[in-house]
């Protein structure tokens, strides 16, 4: 029997009788971060990393979690297992899971750059490795971060001179916190949807260093904030609260802002192409280190990535799951 199969609760390991990242309650789940369509409620026994604990349980509430260090070893029934970066949020990880001297990591959601507030992503050898591919089309191709960073700056810095907000809509876990990191706070005040903000207290009290932001409840005052860049949720964009602020421009930070077609259904003002996932080349380089020459390709251009592997050697197959990725469209 292999050491991962794919059921329709989850991925499973029969020798640990444990699932990664399942979609439906388990006995024993093993998540590789606290993402909603990786992290769900209702399972027996949650295992993360010690980094991806706070957020979990911020999410979910007191689940029966335990934390395991990125590196260290677990034996769990006939498996053993580790965690080890994935670079994808703070404390995502790639599961390796070896039974018989059969390794396999599955991936969960990763990237390959270091994006200084995540620990990098860090390949790790296996036979099988299970991949995303939620940017899987040489379209995507990302650019520097500090050439994204000025481009926000820029913009935000020509609303506040012509006396208007910058709304950035983004998602609350990771992709926020990583922003905050890029933007130059000399420029003005930095506001944050309490999602976003909730979710910055939790990283703040683990230790993770944020810069200074203010709170945009409902009780704020749009006045006593010029040349603001208030943070938000893509859903809160249009939102009454948002229109206090009177007159804004809206910018969206996302993968997607890659398509043309995607960037004028979003009706922003801006789109700035930023991810927490691979592009096509990272997708192909973090292949290429794992030494596997069987690839499972899961959540995005799944069919026509498994595709270019096959012709390019590898023995590549789709697989069916539930992940809908944190850059789903609608979460931008």
């Amino acid at each position: 029997m292999a050491t991962l199969t794919f059921t329709p609760s989850g991925i499973y390991c029969p020798a640990g009788d444990f699932y990664i990242d399942p979609w439906r309650p388990v006995a024993r789940a093993l998540i590789t971060h606290g993402h909603a369509d990786h992290a769900r409620s209702g399972m027996g026994a949650y295992l993360a990393t010690d980094i991806a604990a706070p957020v979990m349980r911020h999410r979910l509430g007191e689940i029966p979690l335990e934390t395991i260090s990125y590196g260290e070893t677990r034996q769990i029934g006939g498996a053993t297992v580790s965690f080890h970066p994935a670079g994808h949020v703070p404390g995502s990880a790639q599961i390796r899971v070896e039974v018989a001297g059969e390794v396999w990591v599955a991936s969960g959601d990763y990237k390959v750059v270091d994006d200084g507030l995540s620990t990098p992503f860090e390949p790790v050898q296996c036979h099988h490795f299970i991949t995303e591919s939620t940017f899987g089309l040489p379209v995507f191709r990302w650019q520097d971060q500090r050439n994204i960073a000025a481009d926000i700056n820029d913009w935000w810095s020509s609303c506040a001179t012509a006396g208007k907000t910058a709304f950035l809509g983004c998602y609350a876990l990771g992709k926020a916190q990583r922003l905050l990191t890029l933007l130059n706070p000399d420029i003005g005040p930095i506001l944050t949807h309490t999602a976003i903000e909730n979710t910055n207290s939790v990283m703040r009290a683990q230790g993770i260093t944020l810069p200074h932001t203010t709170q945009a409840g409902p009780d704020i005052v749009p006045k006593d904030h010029p040349g603001a860049l208030v943070l938000a949720p893509p859903s809160a964009l249009d939102s009454a609260w948002a229109r206090k602020f009177g007159q804004r421009e809206t910018g969206f930070a996302s993968g997607w802002m890659a398509l043309r077609g995607i960037r004028r259904r979003r009706s922003g003002d801006r789109g700035f192409v930023i991810s927490d996932h691979a592009d096509w080349t990272g997708l192909l380089d973090a292949i290429k280190q794992t030494g596997a020459e069987n690839i499972y390709v899961t959540h995005g251009y799944t069919d026509i990535f498994a595709r270019y592997l096959t012709e390019v050697g590898f023995n590549a197959q789709v697989v069916a799951t539930q992940f809908g990725g944190d850059e789903a469209e609608d979460a931008a």
